[in-house]
Order: structure tokens, then C-alpha cells, then sequence
């Protein structure tokens, strides 16, 4: 069993009941999202110990979320609770195709106010790897400190790193900014995994070859370019490969797929799976997210994936 750890902002999520515009919508379901927190409930419905650091405010949100991450037995040593400001939150539209219109709200939402001061309360012995996303660098200058001081420690500790670029353009000051930092986090990790589309924003580069090329040169020991149902390209120290996508009848809602993604890809590692059964993994765990309505009600439990490998057919 691994020892794993996220940092990351939960969020209340409203998904809406029916198929309108947002603003039409009356009636709408009660869940919790977040990258990050997709990536910690996945990992610890395979069996695997996960702990996650974070910060939510002390409203019915937050109060949620703490008990979300009890009962999906994810550890919250590290998480926060803050009187003063609010714990963020989402509404995402109800879609019959594509992606679901989505608003967030989270300025000046109490995860906003983490510090990098947090790391130096982790007891790092305790953990085999650390997982970041692009997404809490874009919140505040405070929240970008700490994920640089977050992964520099888990190096200086021995803990492997993954990072998924994860961008969300409308968080920055502009996409130069946003670049420069994504890549130089990129650049502190052992495993990076861009979408194709975010790697040529990040890049510049046209082709999965270039973009995992421009991330080993950094200093990666692993770039994996997601290329949605074409699947992924993988390119280590040792190896490249184009995996293979799982082919999905019916697609309810495709957020959280990434992160599913990244949760078989980290976990088949950890496991000592090879690099194509781990990206394999992946593959099957984003495709099962995408099947169900909510970021991560569909992730799945080992039973489940391994029932779920078993029957389904994968890309030609």
C-alpha cells in the first residue's frame, strides 16, 4: 500500500438536475470537486493511504467537504478550517454532449489563503509520493509559493512528485505568467502529465513527441501528453509509446477524467506496474468517470477496475 499526498482547494458543487442554460436551471444536485480532491478520493477507493492538504471555511461547504473526507477515508491531518473566509464552489450545467457549461466562484476563498508555512508541519516520512496540479499556483501569490515550497520539500525528502498541468487561464494575470510558472513547476517534478492541447499552449510545440521531449529536457523523468478518447503518448528516460483510450459507449460528463487518469497512471507505478499497464490503468479509470454524472462518483474501487479491465474494449 503507497503512501500518497495532494494539495489542493475542495469545492462545493452544484450540478444542475435538468439540460439548460445555468441561469435557467431551479432544481440542482449537491456534490465535491476539485482536481485534487478527484485525485485523493481516487487513490483511496484502490486501497492506498492518501493525505491531503488543504484549507475550507467554516460554513454548511466546508463543513461538507470534512465530512466528504472522512467518509471517503482521505486523511486530513494537514486540512484547515478558516472562520473568517468562504470555502469555494462551483455550478456546472447538466449536458447531453461535450463539456458542461461551468462557473466557479473561488476569489478570495479561504484555500487562497494557504501558506507555504504549511510545509514545514508535513512529516514527510510518512509519504512515497506527492501529487500538485497547475490549479492552486493560479489562485494567489501565497497559494503559488507554497506549491513550489511543497514539491522542493518533497524532493529534498526523497518523495517522487507528479505534476498535471491542469490549466485554468481565466486564474491567471495573463497566459505568459502562467506558462513561466506551470513550466517551472513542471521542471521540479519526476511525472508530468499535460493534455495535448494545454501542451501546446505550454510548449509551443504541435506534436505529443515534442511536448513530452520539451519536459524530460527539464528534468522529467516522465512525460505523459493525454490525448483524450486517442489516449495518451508516453516518453520516459528508457521508452515511448502511444497507449491506447478504453472506448466509451455513452458520455455523461467528462470532468474528472484527467484525474482519473493521473490516479491509475501514479497508482500503477507505485504498484511496480510497467509503464503501459500503468497508463493502461489510466485510461480505465477515466473512462468510467466519464460515465457517470458528478468529478469523481465514478471512481472507481480495485474490484471494479479490475472487473471493468476485463470487459471493455480498448481503442484501435
Amino acid at each position: 500500500m503507497a503512501r500518497v499526498l495532494t494539495i489542493g482547494e475542495p469545492m462545493g458543487l452544484m450540478v444542475a438536475t435538468e439540460p439548460k442554460a445555468l441561469k435557467d436551471v431551479t432544481t440542482f444536485h449537491r456534490y465535491v470537486c476539485g482536481a485534487e480532491i478527484n485525485f485523493a478520493v481516487g487513490i483511496a477507493r484502490l486501497g492506498h493511504d492518501i493525505g491531503y492538504i488543504s484549507r475550507v471555511g467554516n460554513d454548511p461547504f466546508g463543513q461538507h467537504i470534512l465530512d466528504f473526507l472522512e467518509e471517503q477515508n482521505i486523511g486530513t491531518d494537514y486540512v484547515e478550517l478558516d472562520d473568517v473566509n468562504r470555502t469555494g464552489m462551483q455550478l456546472k450545467a447538466k449536458t447531453l454532449s461535450g463539456d458542461p457549461e461551468v462557473v466557479n466562484f473561488r476569489r478570495f476563498t479561504a484555500f487562497s489563503y494557504m501558506e507555504p508555512s504549511i510545509v514545514d508541519t508535513v512529516d514527510w516520512d510518512k509519504y512515497d509520493h506527492l501529487h500538485v496540479t497547475g490549479i492552486p499556483p493560479a489562485l494567489s501569490d501565497s497559494c503559488r509559493e507554497t506549491s513550489i515550497a511543497m514539491i522542493k520539500a518533497a524532493k529534498d525528502h526523497g518523495v517522487q512528485v507528479s505534476f498535471d498541468t491542469n490549466l485554468r487561464p481565466a486564474l491567471w494575470p495573463s497566459e505568459e505568467v502562467m506558462r513561466e510558472t506551470i513550466n517551472y513547476l513542471a521542471s521540479l517534478a519526476d511525472i508530468v502529465l499535460p493534455g495535448f492541447g494545454e501542451g501546446k499552449i505550454l510548449t509551443g510545440f504541435d506534436t505529443p513527441e515534442e511536448i513530452a521531449d520539451f519536459y524530460l529536457k527539464q528534468g522529467a523523468k516522465a512525460a505523459i501528453v493525454k490525448l483524450g478518447t486517442k489516449g495518451s503518448f508516453v516518453k520516459t528516460e528508457t521508452e515511448e509509446f502511444y497507449a491506447p483510450a478504453y472506448v466509451v459507449d455513452h458520455v455523461v460528463d467528462t470532468v474528472g477524467a484527467g484525474d482519473g487518469f493521473a490516479v491509475g497512471t501514479v497508482t500503477g507505478r507505485l504498484e511496480g506496474l510497467s509503464w503501459q499497464d500503468a497508463v493502461r490503468r489510466g485510461a480505465a479509470i477515466g473512462a468510467l468517470q466519464v460515465q457517470v454524472e458528478g468529478d469523481n462518483e465514478g471512481l472507481p474501487t480495485r474490484e471494479q477496475l479490475e472487473a471493468y479491465q476485463k470487459t471493455a474494449k480498448l481503442s484501435e
